[in-house]
């Protein structure tokens, strides 16, 4: 903070448990991730190099071993790890996370059909290797996953082994947790939260609109993903109420008054 500005919600410092803010990195170039270390590595805490960027990167191993060295936790996009999966090529995938030093990584089937039993077996056997991170829904339109499978499925993955069920939006905000137009589905999040504790979850929100809408819902510290990288600083500003669209949220009433 370069001023001490009272009625400021309270977020906690580096390395957080709750209130993560993940970055995708679609493939940044070396000069631009440094650029984004140097202004907002004190607001990000994860960074998912997307979908399957990390075939085409140039510099992958520099770019990781910067993120790493910045304090951030590094995985590889999920679509990327179906990408070996619908190949057979499940072990394969293990060796290139560790060449590349990773801690993390994402079991997700977004883009492909895979058992529930199975996808959770593949939960346990990263977990013996990684911190995993695991997604639910369809990177598709249309497809409507029902409420209470959405919350089996959360519960199942955490108990194989999840350290954060991710709720899927894609890079658009367009699918999974909303509709088409980008607006919350509302049913469907109630009706998670009701099972599945919040502090568990990584709400994946790449639009402006979706973020005021999960901090006015939880707080400054929800856990945020799919953040532009250009966006973590403004991220940051709604999780505080600097910003017009949080400006009130943290307020005392007694100053809210004064308006």
């Amino acid at each position: 903070m370069n001023v001490n500005l009272p009625h400021l919600p309270d977020r906690p410092d580096r390395p957080r448990k709750k209130g993560l803010t993940m970055v995708m990195d679609k493939g940044l170039g070396i000069k631009q991730a440094e650029h984004f270390i140097d202004a907002s590595a004190d607001f990000v805490d994860i960074v998912k190099l997307g979908f399957g960027t990390s075939v085409v990167t140039k510099n992958l191993e520099t770019k990781i071993k910067l993120y790493k060295e910045a304090g951030f936790r590094v995985y590889l996009g999920g679509t990327l790890f179906e990408a070996f999966l619908v190949r057979g090529m499940v072990d394969e995938y293990i060796k290139f996370a560790t060449k590349l030093k990773l801690d993390h990584a994402e079991v997700s089937d977004g883009c492909i059909n895979i058992e529930h039993d199975e996808k959770c077996e593949l939960i346990r056997k990263l977990s013996k290797h990684f911190t995993v991170l695991s997604e639910v829904g369809s990177k598709e339109e249309g497809i409507i996953i029902h409420p209470n499978k959405w919350t089996s499925m959360m519960l199942k993955e955490l108990e194989a082994g999840s350290w954060k069920v991710i709720a899927e939006a894609r890079e658009s905000g367009t699918v999974g947790i909303y509709h088409r137009n980008g607006q919350a589905h509302t049913l469907l999040i109630n009706k998670i939260i009701a099972k599945v504790k919040p502090e568990n979850i990584l709400w994946e929100a790449p639009q402006k609109g979706q973020q005021i809408y999960f901090i006015k819902l939880f707080g400054s510290n929800v856990n945020l993903g799919n953040i532009a990288y250009d966006d973590a600083i403004p991220l940051e500003t709604l999780r505080l109420g600097l910003r017009g669209d949080t400006f009130f949220s943290f307020l005392p009433k007694k100053l809210q008054k004064k308006t």
